[in-house]
């Protein structure tokens, strides 16, 4: 007999997932904090630090709300994003070029973590898990909203610091091509 034999064991695997998911994020972002060199960014990756935590403590009211022990359950689609992005901090690159880094591999983060939360969403309203939703969302919520943040910097600033950071050898040959070189 399957283990998940009922779409409220599946919700309790994902949700113990993505809890070890949040708590892996509150563990990674003062690295990506002390790598960024914009201040901006810096700032607004502190505040998420911030959120995030929240978002655990959220899911930990999911739990007691379904009378269930808060415990997660490695996720190891986080630690890969992690991963990715904790290899780019060792890489030498100029701080605009990082900074577009960081908010490349944050923003995978952000796509991961609402993705989860909609599929949990979807589950606990399927399930009338009214309490559990109704945190789900705020997390949920609070994940776009760090996901417009960063793109607005990004396309703010931090992307044409990073074009304007290093030479561009690649355009500039089809530019050339394109003259008749």
């Amino acid at each position: 007999m399957p283990d998940m034999n009922s779409l409220h064991a599946l919700f309790e695997k994902e949700l113990r997932d993505l809890y070890n998911a949040e708590k892996q994020i509150v563990k990674a972002l003062p690295k990506m904090i002390k790598s960024a060199s914009n201040e901006n960014l810096s700032e607004a990756l502190s505040m998420h630090l911030d959120v995030t935590r929240g978002h655990v403590e959220r899911l930990e009211g999911v739990f007691e709300s379904l009378d269930m022990k808060a415990r997660g359950k490695h996720c190891a689609g986080m630690e890969g994003l992690l991963e990715e992005g904790s290899e780019l901090l060792k890489e030498d690159a100029a701080d605009a070029v990082l900074d577009a880094g960081i908010i490349s591999a944050a923003q995978r983060v952000e796509h991961y973590e609402i993705t989860a939360y909609g599929t949990l969403m979807a589950w606990a309203k399927l399930m009338g898990h009214k309490e559990a939703l109704a945190l789900l969302k705020q997390n949920e919520q609070e994940e776009k909203a760090a996901d417009v943040k960063l793109s607005k910097l990004a396309e703010s600033t931090i992307n044409r610091e990073a074009l304007d950071a290093g030479p561009m050898e690649e355009e500039d040959e089809l530019v050339g091509a394109g003259r008749g070189r």
